[in-house]
C-alpha cells in the first residue's frame, strides 16, 4: 500500500511552531496544526489559549509571504470568516503547511 493509498483519517496531525525570535512569539509561540480534517492556529497565553480553526473542506486559499528567513502564512476560509494568519515560520514549514492542505483537499475529492 503506497503513501497515497492511506486513508485520510489515519494521517497524524502535524504541528508547526513559529520562531520565538519573531513578533508576538517570544513567550508563547504560535502553533499551526494541520490534520486531514482541519487547520488550527493555537496561541497560548499566560492563562489558557486562543484557538482558531477552519475545516479542511472550507479552506479557500493559502498565501505565503516570505522574507529573508521567516515567512507569514495566511489561510483563508471559503465561508468568509477571518483568515488564520501566523508570522515567524520557516520558509520550508510554510511550504509544508501549504502542501499538506493541498494534499488533504485532493484526497477528500477522490
Amino acid at each position: 500500500m503506497g503513501a497515497t493509498d492511506v486513508p485520510m483519517d489515519s494521517s497524524p496531525a502535524e504541528t508547526f511552531t513559529a520562531s520565538r525570535w519573531t513578533q508576538g512569539n517570544f513567550l508563547f509561540p504560535t502553533k499551526i496544526i494541520v490534520s486531514p480534517q482541519r487547520v488550527s492556529r493555537v496561541k497560548s497565553r499566560l492563562f489558557g489559549s486562543n484557538e482558531e480553526t477552519i475545516p479542511m473542506s472550507k479552506v479557500a486559499s493559502v498565501h505565503i509571504k516570505t522574507g529573508v528567513v521567516w515567512s507569514e502564512i495566511v489561510i483563508e476560509s471559503a465561508g468568509g470568516a477571518d483568515p488564520i494568519t501566523s508570522y515567524g515560520h520557516r520558509k520550508r514549514d510554510a511550504q509544508r503547511i501549504r502542501d499538506l492542505i493541498e494534499q488533504y483537499q485532493a484526497q477528500s475529492r477522490t
